[in-house]
């Protein structure tokens, strides 16, 4: 397949495997390894990536607030339907919090300024914006969202994976109709600024 050739694709999928398992293998070096594979996600689009921008101020804050808050409200009642589904995912969700939610203030800072960032940056603006170029627009979102939430096995909690397989989906379907990175980011911030700070599902 011609996407297997790409090796600037193939090796940056491959780091980001590396990175990410080494993240989830000790929890006290989380937000140091994975503000470190966020700033490789960030200097890989830089280098090989034209970063999209096509919608206007107005607009890509209009779409981001909106999105954002659109799929807060998805994962809400998501939330709402853990205790009648015959999986003990709620104790995963709690656990998830527990262990990796912002403690210190630099936390905070990374959280906003690198991960977001860097996540819409390499998984849309790179990943997604690559296989666009051997696929069409909906394999693409599907391929994309699978690989961002491949990452996220090393966890060892489906309840992550799964969530980053529906938001991935979410976040690019909309790349891919507003082709606007900001857009993404300003989406990603609201979200994660409710489902983490202002308004946890815990």
């Amino acid at each position: 397949m011609a996407v297997l050739k790409d090796w600037r694709l193939v090796v940056s999928l491959v780091l980001a495997h590396i990175l990410l398992y080494i993240t989830f293998s000790d929890r006290d070096i989380f937000w140091y390894i994975y503000t470190a594979a966020n700033l490789f996600f960030i200097s890989i689009v830089i280098i090989n990536e034209k970063i999209d921008d096509k919608q206007k101020t107005t607009s890509f804050i209009k779409y981001g607030l909106l999105s954002g808050l659109l799929l807060y409200i998805l994962f809400w009642v998501g939330h709402l339907l853990l205790p009648v589904l015959p999986f003990s995912l709620e104790k995963q969700v709690a656990s998830m919090y527990k262990w990796y939610s912002p403690q210190f203030s630099w936390h905070y800072i990374v959280l906003l300024l690198v991960f977001i960032p860097g996540e819409e940056l390499f998984w849309r603006g790179f990943i997604q914006k690559r296989l666009s170029n051997y696929f069409n627009d909906l394999i693409a979102i599907l391929v994309s969202a699978s690989l961002y939430a491949s990452i996220f096995i090393y966890s060892g909690k489906f309840m992550w994976v799964f969530a980053a397989f529906i938001a991935g989906l979410f976040w690019g379907a909309l790349y891919a109709w507003k082709r606007s990175i900001p857009t993404l980011i300003i989406s990603h911030l609201v979200f994660d600024l409710l489902l983490i700070i202002l308004l946890p599902l815990n």
